[in-house]
């Protein structure tokens, strides 16, 4: 069986000195690859650091929507560069909107759409953060859509509803769920692992945030994301194997993953 975490933070300081530990844990929970999203470019280097010690580590670059107060107009040159660099940079993002308690709603939206041109003219996938703020990401995207072509991508740490999740859906995303689905009371995220198809599904941590049950409350961790498709398998009433298999193939497809290579080399580690 072969798990892919397809959204961790592993630069986090909560993670401090224990990359051989961790990575000991998810390749025991048969975590084949992670894909590390970025908050802000001025992370790069860090993530950069981590996959070169991990090589079964895939990243992206961006501007978290949360950050979007720190954008200035050189950054979107700079994370066009940075996405350049590197052949491990796999996405653009985590990038989005999130009206959570915001007062800076037009600059999310400004920020949001220099990165999917940036996606657009690289022709690599998004990763998208949505909170509190499905419906104007819809109204963003369909008028994004109307004037470029349609960039891939994936909702991660899904939350949203039933219809919300059909919206992103008939967009062409995937739907990337995280520990949220194993909570007792999260009855609309359960309801939409459900009705995503098969080609569309993904599974993450969101690592150090939003421990699955049974590990609820802790710190969060890649080798969890094996609750994460345990309880995802659950709900679709499939195999955990036939889950792996299908979100494995979906993470590879999106990133243009290569993970026979990076199981070789970390075979050797």
């Amino acid at each position: 069986m072969k798990l892919i975490d397809t959204h961790v933070h592993l630069n986090f300081d909560v993670f401090g000195g224990e990359l051989t530990s961790l990575s000991s844990r998810w390749r025991e929970a048969e975590v084949v690859h992670l894909v590390h999203s970025c908050v802000e470019p001025g992370e790069f280097k860090s993530i950069r650091a981590i996959a070169d010690q991990i090589p079964e580590l895939s990243f992206a670059v961006g501007l978290h929507p949360l950050d979007a107060s720190k954008w200035k107009p050189e950054m979107a040159s700079e994370i066009l560069s940075l996405a350049k660099s590197d052949q491990r940079v796999v996405a653009i993002g985590e990038i989005g909107l999130d009206y959570y308690k915001a007062d800076n709603i037009q600059q999310q939206k400004e920020v949001l759409w220099t990165q999917l041109e940036i996606a657009h003219q690289l022709n690599k996938p998004v990763i998208i953060h949505c909170r509190s703020a499905a419906a104007a990401l819809r109204e963003l995207l369909e008028s994004f859509w109307s004037q470029y072509d349609p960039v891939e991508g994936v909702m991660h740490c899904w939350g949203g509803n039933s219809e919300e999740t059909q919206w992103f859906l008939d967009l062409g995303f995937y739907i990337s769920f995280s520990g949220i689905v194993t909570f007792k009371k999260a009855n609309s995220v359960q309801e939409s692992a459900l009705i995503v198809p098969e080609n569309r599904l993904l599974i993450e941590t969101d690592c150090p945030f939003l421990a699955p049950v049974p590990k609820r409350g802790k710190r969060n961790e890649p080798a969890f994301v094996r609750y994460v498709a345990e309880a995802v398998a659950q709900i679709r009433n499939v195999s955990l194997e036939t889950l792996a298999q299908q979100t494995t193939e979906n993470a590879c497809r999106l990133f243009k993953l290569n993970i026979e290579t990076a199981e070789k080399n970390a075979n050797k580690n």
